[in-house]
């Protein structure tokens, strides 16, 4: 049992922390590879916040699978699902940059993007 996690059945609780677990740890992915993009030209803060993004879905996602949240066999269509969300919020963000709340809620599409590729893997191995 890590922190209690394995305990949990409720579907609806799994998904909540899905979520907070894809976004936040993504938003951190980020968030740093935008500072170390930032350090070697304003072009590298793009392509670190890019290269950020897609390894902090990857890496929410199998810590997801790590903690029961997630069947391992749905780790591919949640981590896509996971991409396209952050794609969408990628271009929200950067069409927003006049301030920062709508760059920080877009994160959010990451996990409900997520959660979504969970769902259809579960449809689909029905």
């Amino acid at each position: 049992m890590i922190f209690g996690i394995a305990d949990i059945r409720s579907m609806p609780l799994k998904n909540l922390l899905l979520f907070l677990i894809v976004s936040g740890l993504d938003a951190g992915c980020i968030l740093l590879g935008s500072f170390m993009g930032h350090s070697i030209s304003s072009v590298g803060l793009f392509a670190g916040a890019i290269s950020g993004g897609i390894v902090g879905v990857a890496a929410a996602v199998w810590l997801a699978v790590r903690l029961d949240l997630l069947e391992g066999a749905s780790y591919g269509v949640t981590f896509l699902g996971g991409l396209v969300g952050f794609v969408l919020a990628a271009v929200i963000a950067v069409k927003n940059l006049h301030g920062p709340l709508i760059p920080m809620a877009s994160v959010a599409l990451i996990g409900l993007g997520a959660i979504l590729g969970k769902a259809v893997s579960r449809k689909h191995a029905a």
